[in-house]
């Protein structure tokens, strides 16, 4: 029998054992890592993300092709960029001023957090995905996980990325993990996942986001988005 495909997860606080559960239970080779030694998590990913392995962070990044970011987002540039180079990396990071600080700027209208995770990582194929559902969500409303108390409607993450194998990727995993792929043209796009956005917190079927992103479109900070000068290829996802 082949060997699954192999997914690194970097962050193992609720999200990214969320998703490692979800990704074991799809039949992914699944690793994840914190800053703790593997040993230290192992016990917790046994027990909420079973058939998932705890590794070593630099043992994560050498062994799996697709990483996605489940930390702090204060944090990525601790990363060696170089160690990610050729990967698709799915990031599925916020801002959160409690714990990433005021200090730093980590999103705005002419660079957005995942433009800059992007440029960090300039080897990589950046794609924005599992950040905008709650991790609460994520594993309960998974095809994978639902009861049939909860109903069919299957719900849908929205996607964004640059590079169209990347995306087409990330849709694959999306698909796998239960849940309706919902791509939202380049990666500049992921501004409207970030929090303060419709999108933020949004557990919805792909009808649902469609409505969120035309509210988005027609917002200020959509209108704002849409003027500047980088945002030709982002209008095209604006409805008509």
């Amino acid at each position: 029998m082949a060997m699954p495909k192999t997914i690194g997860i970097l962050g193992a606080g609720k999200l990214g054992l969320a998703l490692a559960n979800l990704g074991a239970q799809a039949g992914y080779r699944v690793l994840i890592a914190s800053t703790k030694p593997a040993e230290k998590i192992a016990l917790s990913v046994s027990v909420l993300a079973p058939g998932a392995i705890a590794k070593n962070a630099a043992e994560v990044m050498t062994e799996a092709q697709t990483i996605i970011l489940a930390i702090p987002l204060s944090k990525y540039q601790q990363l060696p960029a170089e160690a990610l180079a050729g990967k698709l990396v799915i990031d599925a990071m916020n801002y959160w001023w409690e714990v990433d600080g005021k200090e730093t700027e980590y999103s705005s209208i002419e660079q957005t957090s995942s433009e800059r995770v992007q440029r960090y990582f300039s080897q990589s194929k950046v794609v924005k995905g599992f950040n905008h559902m709650g991790y609460h969500d994520i594993q309960e409303e998974s095809l994978l996980t639902r009861t049939a108390a909860q109903g069919t409607a299957k719900k849908a993450i929205a996607i964004a990325g640059d590079d169209q194998t990347a995306l087409d990727q990330t849709a694959e995993i999306v698909a796998a993990f239960g849940f309706d792929p919902f791509p939202i043209g380049a990666l500049a796009n992921g501004i409207m996942l970030e929090p303060g956005s419709p999108f933020f917190g949004a557990n919805q079927t792909k009808e649902g986001l469609t409505a969120l992103m035309k509210a988005f479109w027609s917002s200020e900070k959509g209108q704002a988005f849409l003027a500047r000068p980088s945002a030709v290829s982002n209008k095209q996802q604006a409805p008509q």
